[in-house]
């Protein structure tokens, strides 16, 4: 519309100047200044208005900006909540319904060189809700040399899992090899830098944390002797053709223990998925395996060496329907003579990325599953808001 009235002022002027030329031309001599005079004023004035209005659109602009920028800092935020219905034969009550979580997530841009991401959780135990914070760091967006800084309490990227929240895991449950290593998750306080190593055959990230002791940890404890916790991770990954990819992991980790002595652990992740370009909505395979070896010192001299491992394979049955099967297998890292394994299978419906229902037998025991026990598991995944993109 501004457009179409500057052009109809020029237009105006256009015309306009020529028939007072020739009014001048045929006029008196003291008409002739009065009728120049009035020229110019039209010019001045029609100056003046455009100045007046690039002065508003400016000012609109400017506003339009306060707005946008204003907006953008606004976080963005979901809720993931986790349902799940219980039947096992052990114990006096075999069935149980409850909420296993509430995950909050607010995530945003700080600015152009850093974002922070705040994880809220209300965690399900014996039917009540507990509220607790799971993460909240600081992250760089625009450090040199290919590396990132993560400041705060997070998720330590020990293997392949335990940066993945449960909710997004294709099993139901955590492998058992996982619980008795890491609890409910390796997380910690503290800084982690990465960097991502300039290989031009593959892909290759190495992540550095140092830490000052997880409180709540089967492995690792906060102690008061001045030695942080250490923690490393190199990723390495492949595209092995268009339709597969290859992932291997390596991880090590070092710090106290709740009897102020060594817990030494490393661990090797590898992952190996298929999705062919051609049918990627309806067909995908996944196999993942971890090992873990940990060594936990009791005395300086006298420590108990332990391992555990698990196994799951995905397939992708149709668009939305996926069966996963896994096995595990643990020792316990403080207790000799611990050892366990179990057996699980997994069927999903996966509705859309906000929402997935998954159901499943298991069966967990000791060696030679022997006292095992049988339990069936169903699950009700759904988010409400903005749902970033899970790591690949």
């Amino acid at each position: 519309m501004q457009n179409y009235k500057s052009i109809f002022r020029f237009l105006l002027l256009s015309v306009s100047i020529p028939i007072i030329s020739i009014n001048i031309a045929y006029a008196q001599q003291d008409s002739t200044a009065s009728d120049s005079i009035s020229v110019e004023d039209i010019r001045r004035q029609l100056q003046q208005e455009e100045r007046e209005q690039g002065q508003q659109n400016e000012s609109l602009s400017a506003s339009q900006r306060t707005r946008t920028t204003a907006t953008s800092r606004n976080p963005e935020i979901s809720a993931i909540g986790d349902f799940r219905s219980l039947y096992t034969d052990a114990g006096d009550r075999n069935w149980d319904a409850y909420v296993q979580g509430i995950e909050l997530n607010f995530s945003s841009a700080i600015d152009p060189y850093a974002k922070a991401e705040f994880y809220p959780v209300f965690e399900g135990e014996g039917g009540e809700l507990n509220a607790k914070i799971e993460e909240v760091y600081l992250q760089t967006l625009s450090l040199p040399l290919n590396l990132q800084l993560k400041a705060g309490k997070f998720r330590q990227a020990f293997g392949r899992i335990n940066t993945v929240h449960r909710h997004a895991l294709p099993v139901i449950d955590v492998p058992i090899a996982y619980e008795s290593f890491f609890g409910e998750a390796l997380i910690d306080q503290g800084a982690s830098l990465s960097w991502l190593i300039p290989n031009p055959k593959f892909y290759q990230e190495l992540i550095i944390d140092v830490t000052r002791g997880a409180e709540e940890s089967p492995l690792f404890a906060y102690s008061d002797n001045n030695q942080p916790q250490l923690m490393g991770h190199l990723k390495n990954f492949w595209d092995l053709s268009e339709n597969s990819t290859l992932e291997l992991g390596v991880s090590g980790a070092l710090g106290d223990n709740e009897l102020g002595e060594k817990t030494r652990i490393g661990g090797v992740d590898l992952t190996y998925k298929w999705k062919p370009i051609q049918f990627n909505t309806y067909q995908s395979f996944e196999w993942q395996t971890e090992f873990y070896f940990s060594e936990y010192e009791e005395l300086p001299t006298q420590q108990i060496n332990a391992w555990g491992m698990y196994s799951w394979m995905q397939y992708q049955l149709s668009k939305r329907w996926f069966v996963t099967g896994m096995y595990s297998y643990s020792e316990k890292p403080a207790d000799r003579t611990f050892e366990e394994q179990a057996i699980s299978a997994t069927f999903g419906w996966y509705g859309t990325e906000f929402q997935k229902l998954e159901i499943g037998p298991k069966i967990r025991g000791g060696t030679g599953f022997s006292n095992a026990t049988f339990s069936g598991l169903f699950r009700w995944v759904f988010v409400i808001g903005s749902h970033g993109a899970h790591q690949y």
